[in-house]
């Protein structure tokens, strides 16, 4: 799912801008909608933002407020938590709102906001939705566990499987209770190089007796304590050619890709190759 939020001033056409995006993009791919709201909004009202959307062609619109209520379900929700809810069933989710949030960005106006910003326009109704669309399809997709299941159950072979392993990797805070601890890695890779070896490896893992499809995904940036890292999961006939091709394809990705981390401590910070 390719991610983008749309953020500005109050009169910045942020709505008439997701309103074009969501036009544009529910042509190729399911969109969903998230709107940040300060206070309780009339969810689905003619007019409001939320049905102004969902008008334009969104399949689901969601209004989160700072409190953390998911006023689309009456839940309590974070705005990961519901990017995660949402991507294993969408092609786009455009988030209206959120100017701190670390997802791509569109900036209406002279707001500040926290990088990454893929795009800025004077106002909603001007910006160019090739500019924009090409700037985020540049852009890493959001990609769960769960989307990633999700997309080996719709192999054809799928039939054929009696097993899905998966295998998740994330941020360690402490390797013991006199560990400092850590607060955050940060993964660079050389993408070329990096996109090859993986897909060298799907392959060889896919060429398997037994294993019919293999997804592959390691984050890049900066990811926190606790957060996860990298996912492999294995579509197979059977759970021990589940298992194995699991173990070997992690091991393998750790040592055949490009990828270079750096360590930050609450005493130091370090790229690990250095050490």
């Amino acid at each position: 799912m390719q991610v983008l939020g749309i953020v500005g001033h109050s009169e910045s056409g942020k709505t008439t801008l997701v309103e074009r995006l969501t036009q544009r993009l529910s042509g190729s791919g399911r969109v969903a909608t998230v709107k940040h709201c300060t206070h309780a909004p009339d969810v689905d009202t003619d007019g409001k933002d939320t049905a102004r959307h969902r008008d334009a062609g969104a399949a689901e619109t969601v209004a989160l407020t700072d409190d953390g209520e998911w006023y689309a379900t009456g839940q309590s929700r974070t705005l990961d938590e519901t990017l995660d809810a949402l991507a294993p069933d969408y092609d786009y989710a455009l988030v209206e709102g959120y100017s701190e949030a670390a997802i791509p960005k569109v900036v209406l106006g002279d707001r500040d906001v926290a990088d990454p910003v893929v795009h800025r326009a004077p106002h909603g109704a001007d910006a160019t939705l090739d500019d924009i669309i090409a700037a985020m399809e540049e852009r890493d997709p959001y990609i769960t566990l769960e989307t990633l299941v999700a997309d080996v159950k719709r192999d054809p072979d799928e039939v054929y499987s009696g097993a899905i392993a998966t295998f998740t990797g994330r941020v360690r805070a402490q390797e013991g209770p006199e560990d400092p601890p850590t607060e955050l890695l940060e993964f660079e890779r050389y993408d070329e190089v990096a996109a090859e070896k993986m897909a060298a490896l799907r392959r060889d893992l896919e060429a398997r007796d037994g294993v019919y499809a293999v997804r592959l995904r390691h984050k890049t940036g900066v990811v926190e304590a606790g957060e996860d890292i990298v996912f492999v999961v294995i579509l197979a006939g059977h759970r021990g050619e589940a298992f194995r091709a699991v173990e070997d394809g992690i091991n393998r990705l750790k040592e055949e890709v490009p990828l270079f981390k750096k360590e930050v401590t609450v005493d130091e910070e370090f790229w690990a190759h250095e050490r």
